[in-house]
């Protein structure tokens, strides 16, 4: 009976899984954040939050560049000043420039109804395009996020050129009724503007990660429909 101790004791030896062997632990991240050099700091009155909460704003830049705003992601993020802050009806506008196309295609655009963004509870809708020509819609509540408008393909997206560049300009109009998403003067798409819709607060941007976009014309401006209306 002893002589078969040492043989049993081997086989139950074998038979544990040992942590080099587990595909889980060998996995990695297909496309892991890339730190941009430089970052760390913002331009006065601007803040930042990262999407993950291991990321670091150190991998992030965002600067003032000649008349507008230059990110340079690293981690995504969403960047705001609470000098930019709207309700009722107004329009949120940027102009972006994907100075070279990403890896896979990534997001960027503005936000509108920003609340508690330092906190768990932040709350904000936005809307985003990227260089394969589509766009998206969505809401973030918490750690919680709803497509309003899923992944749309639309002509009036530009995607790269041969320069490797693509400049959209977007405008979130929001109405009595309605809240339009515009590209490039286009009206891409619409939602009802009902009550549990969230528009009213802090206006800003987002960047998706491993992104270089250059920002002009950022601000908030009445809607282009009470614009008109006002001159007649």
């Amino acid at each position: 009976m002893r002589t078969l101790l040492p043989a049993l004791a081997a086989i139950l030896t074998l038979a544990v899984p040992l942590p080099a062997q587990n595909p889980a632990a060998e996995k990695k991240d297909p496309d892991p954040d890339v730190r941009a050099t430089g970052g760390g700091t913002l331009p006065a009155g601007w803040q930042l939050r990262l999407d993950k909460a291991a990321a670091r704003a150190e991998d992030v830049k965002f600067v003032t560049m000649g008349s507008g705003l230059h990110a340079t992601t690293g981690p995504a993020a969403i960047f705001y000043n609470p000098a930019y802050k709207a309700e009722g009806q107004f329009r949120a506008r940027a102009t972006f420039t994907l100075t070279r196309p990403s890896r896979h295609p990534e997001a960027y655009g503005l936000f509108i109804g920003g609340k508690e963004l330092d906190s768990d509870q932040q709350d904000y809708l936005y809307f985003l395009v990227r260089q394969d020509g589509k766009y998206l819609v969505k809401h973030r509540a918490g750690p919680d996020t709803h497509e309003l408008i899923a992944w749309t393909a639309h002509t009036a997206i530009k995607q790269p050129d041969e320069s490797g560049k693509a400049t959209n300009a977007l405008a979130i109009d929001v109405g009595a009724r309605a809240v339009r998403f515009l590209v490039n003067g286009a009206e891409v798409g619409s939602l009802e503007r009902v009550p549990y819709l969230n528009v009213n607060g802090l206006v800003g941007l987002r960047v998706n990660h491993n992104l270089d976009v250059h920002i002009a014309n950022f601000g908030v401006a009445a809607p282009a429909r009470a614009r008109a209306d006002a001159q007649r």
